[in-house]
């Protein structure tokens, strides 16, 4: 199995750093920012995963590995806008948050078109 290693490294880097926010979140949190940064750090966790899926993705398509690191940078710049609203009180991250979303709308839908374009396999 080829594994793509940068992509498979900075999913790692993302996982490791959704881990610190999480457990910032749930025990050094004051209640007003708590929810920010668990929201954040979920859907950088998930898409980490997401991005580490795509790493080790059978055949290196490109499209696949496209969409893990649109997973990836898009679940770190959504995680890291919501930080910087709830520990900086950056209200304008805000309007960083969004792009993050995209990117990780636009993984999914790379994964989509991958998946349709696939030769299936014999079970």
């Amino acid at each position: 199995m080829q594994i793509h290693r940068n992509l498979a490294a900075f999913a790692a880097l993302n996982g490791a750093l959704a881990v610190l926010i999480g457990a910032f979140a749930a025990h050094g949190a004051g209640p007003q920012v708590k929810s920010l940064l668990t929201t954040g750090s979920h859907y950088q966790m998930v898409h980490a995963v997401v991005a580490l899926v795509c790493a080790i993705w059978p055949g290196r398509e490109r499209l696949v590995v496209l969409a893990g690191w649109l997973a990836s940078a898009g679940g770190l710049v959504f995680c890291l806008a919501l930080s910087a609203i709830a520990l900086l009180s950056l209200t304008a991250m805000g309007a960083i948050a969004p792009i993050g979303g995209v990117l990780m709308i636009a993984a999914w839908l790379l994964l989509l078109i991958a998946a349709l374009r696939s030769q299936s396999t014999p079970a």
